[in-house]
């Protein structure tokens, strides 16, 4: 479900944003799944490296690691491309709020218990 999430949020910072280009809906797909590949690889060691940086910039650098994050996907995927520097930088902002709004929204609507692994209407033993 985090793939179609992150697949249709795609294609929203293909509308919104200028010089991010996505061509088709499997190809919103496949650069879901790369970015989820490059988020959970090489961005934990990316911020490792930049966390002098990070720290010193009070964590404005984590736009920069998010780019290169984002940039490096569209690297790997055809039919998915990001040029320019306010793509490099916006797309992932927009892409993670996009991503955001969209899972609150089906969590809201009773999708979430593919999303959590549980139903919203039971309560876990010890909340009550």
């Amino acid at each position: 479900m985090t793939t179609l999430i992150t697949a249709l949020s795609l294609l929203v910072v293909d509308l919104a944003v200028p010089g991010v280009n996505i061509a088709t809906f499997p190809a919103a797909l496949l650069a879901a799944l790369s970015i989820g590949l490059v988020n959970g690889t090489i961005k934990p060691v990316l911020s490792t490296l930049s966390m002098p940086v990070n720290f010193l910039t009070l964590g404005a650098f984590s736009l920069v690691v998010n780019g290169i994050c984002f940039w490096l996907a569209s690297v790997i995927v055809p039919g998915f491309g990001v040029y320019g520097l306010w793509a490099f930088l916006l797309g992932p902002v927009v892409l993670s709020f996009t991503s955001t709004l969209l899972n609150g929204y089906f969590v809201e609507k009773g999708y979430g218990q593919a999303l959590t692994g549980r139903s919203s209407d039971t309560a876990i033993e010890g909340e009550k």
